[in-house]
């Protein structure tokens, strides 16, 4: 993808486990590896976290090293992609960012898509919707010269996450790059400015993501699998986010109704902005 356009840019952001997937991408193929249960697994991995303080992705990625070490099992970074092959999608995903990208073409707007993920960005990558992504910011390893790895790269929390947002909004996508994310920039300079963004998620590790979108102007979405919308209806209640819908990507779905009317809403605006500008 370019990384400019004479269009106004606007940023869908999602969250992956959840929200364009269900439950969690280490039980597509990695936990078959160990022989080890989905609920032991996370079992284990919270008792680690407790037991040594840890933030609970670090600990999840450290279990992942330990327990394929201890069974002298490879997950090495190409081994990880491939799982990505394995990992089921909601329905309507795989059409959904063309759908989404031809209505807000033909509104004068470009979108452009983003992964803020506390998963693993290999697994993402492996996916066939990867391709995308303008870019995938989510936890990481470090391999070594074998492919083994050896330490997280990059961890992902439901705190850090909101980080990237303001790469997004800031147009500051290199992780090395720490100068400019901190960089004061008037907010009419700003790439993609918070009234259009809208982010996606499923649940209580969004809420900072989803609070801050929204505080700022833009829009956030509480995904929910059908017959489970408590959830997301408590978000909606304690103001957390704009709207709920099921995680039915399908055309004519309500989700995909809610986002061509936030493209509509975002058209209407900068249409709006131009005309006092003249």
């Amino acid at each position: 993808m370019t990384s400019r356009s004479s269009k106004p840019v606007v940023a869908f952001m999602y969250d992956f486990d959840g929200t364009l997937s269900p439950g969690n991408m280490q039980e597509y193929g990695f936990l078959d590896k160990l022989g080890e249960s989905s609920t032991e697994f996370w079992r284990k991995s919270n008792e680690e976290a407790r037991k040594f303080e840890m933030d609970p992705i670090s600990a999840y990625m450290h279990l992942m090293i330990k327990e394929t070490e201890s069974r002298a099992l490879n997950i090495s970074k190409e081994n990880l992609i491939k799982l990505g092959q394995t990992v089921d999608l909601f329905p309507g995903v795989e059409t959904w960012f063309k759908r989404i990208n031809e209505y807000a073409h033909a509104k004068g707007l470009k979108v452009e898509h983003f992964i803020i993920s506390s998963g693993l960005k290999e697994i993402i990558k492996g996916t066939p919707i990867a391709k995308e992504f303008r870019k995938i910011f989510a936890s990481a390893f470090i391999f070594d010269a074998y492919g083994k790895p050896v330490w997280p790269a990059q961890i992902v929390n439901f705190t850090t996450k909101t980080q990237y947002i303001f790469r997004i909004n800031k147009d500051s996508l290199d992780l090395a790059d720490v100068k400019k994310v901190n960089q004061y920039i008037p907010q009419d300079e700003r790439r993609v400015p918070f009234r259009r963004m809208v982010y996606f998620g499923d649940g209580d590790t969004d809420v900072p993501c989803m609070k801050l979108v929204k505080a700022e102007g833009g829009f956030s979405i509480a995904v929910y699998p059908e017959r489970k919308k408590a959830k997301a209806s408590q978000l909606l209640m304690d103001n957390r986010c704009s709207y709920i819908a099921p995680t039915d990507y399908s055309p004519e779905k309500k989700l995909e109704n809610l986002a061509f009317g936030i493209i509509d809403l975002i058209a209407a605006q900068e249409n709006l902005n131009k005309l006092v500008e003249k």
